[in-house]
C-alpha cells in the first residue's frame, strides 16, 4: 500500500479503445493493455470503478440510422454491446489475477450481477474492480453521462476519461486547426459555454453539480494511471 492522490476513481473508456488496429470489433492486445493499467494502481489499493463503452462494436445513433431503426432501439443494441466489452474486459482482469465484478443496468442474471448501488461500493470496499455496462439502462443517453451518473453514485473522488490518442482538452480541435492548444486546466463552465467536444455536457454538467473533478487523459501514454495517483499532472483537469 502506497499514498494515493485519489482513494476511489470512476475510470471512463471508450470503445475504440479496444479496436486497436482493427476497423470493428475487440483487439485483445489493447484489451490488455488496459488490463495491466489498471492493475498498476489496483495493486496500490485504489478502489477502481470502470465504464466501458460500445463504439467499437455499435454506434447507437448512427448504426441505427443506416439500418432504419429508430434511436431508443439503436440505444440499446449499443447498451448490449458495452457488455460484450465488459466481459472481454472482466476476463482479462481475471487472467492477471485482478478481483473483478460486472454489473449491468439492464438486467441478464446469467451474465453478470445487475446493478445496485450499495453491492456496488460494497464490492469497491472489498477491493473488486467494478465493471458498469449497459449504461445508464436508458436510450437517449450516452456512457459518458452513464459515468457522470455512477461516479456520483459510488461518490468517486475523481472521474478519469481515458482518450484514444487525445492527451487533453484543446482550445480547439487539434484534427483540423494545428495550433489548437493543449489546456492543462480548464472549468466546467467553460467546457459547457464553448461546447468542448471532450464530453458530453449533460456528463459535465452533471460532475460539476455533484463536485466531481474530471482528468481527460491519453490511455496510450503507459503509466498515465500511476502517474495521476502520484499527483503528476497528467491531460486536462476539469474543476
Amino acid at each position: 500500500m502506497v499514498d494515493n492522490k485519489y482513494k476511489r476513481v470512476l475510470l471512463k473508456i471508450s470503445g475504440e479503445a479496444l479496436l486497436g488496429d482493427q476497423q470493428f470489433g475487440i483487439d485483445p492486445k489493447p484489451v490488455e493493455m488496459i488490463a495491466d493499467e489498471i492493475r498498476s494502481i489496483y495493486e496500490r489499493g485504489v478502489e477502481i470503478a470502470v465504464v466501458v463503452g460500445g463504439g467499437n462494436i455499435f454506434r447507437g445513433m448512427k448504426n441505427s440510422a443506416r439500418l432504419g431503426m429508430d434511436q431508443a432501439s439503436g440505444d440499446y443494441v449499443g447498451m448490449l454491446a458495452t457488455v460484450m466489452n465488459a466481459v472481454c474486459l472482466q476476463c482479462a482482469l481475471k487472467k492477471i489475477e485482478v478481483e473483478c465484478r460486472v454489473m449491468t443496468a439492464i438486467a441478464m442474471n446469467q451474465i453478470a450481477e445487475p446493478y445496485y448501488r450499495h453491492r456496488a461500493i460494497r464490492h469497491l470496499e472489498k477491493g473488486r474492480v467494478v465493471i458498469f455496462a449497459a449504461g445508464t439502462g436508458n436510450p437517449f443517453f450516452t456512457t459518458d453521462t452513464a459515468s457522470a451518473l455512477r461516479a456520483s453514485e459510488i461518490n468517486a473522488e475523481v472521474m478519469l476519461m481515458a482518450k484514444n490518442g487525445v492527451d487533453g482538452v484543446y482550445d480547439d480541435d487539434p484534427r483540423t486547426n494545428p495550433n489548437a492548444k493543449l489546456l492543462s486546466k480548464i472549468s466546467y463552465a467553460d467546457i459547457i459555454k464553448k461546447d468542448l467536444k471532450v464530453m458530453d455536457t449533460s456528463a459535465c454538467a452533471l460532475c460539476k453539480q455533484n463536485d466531481i473533478p474530471i482528468i481527460v487523459f491519453d490511455f496510450k501514454a503507459q503509466g498515465s494511471l500511476v502517474n495521476i495517483m502520484n499527483g503528476k499532472d497528467v491531460g486536462t483537469y476539469i474543476s
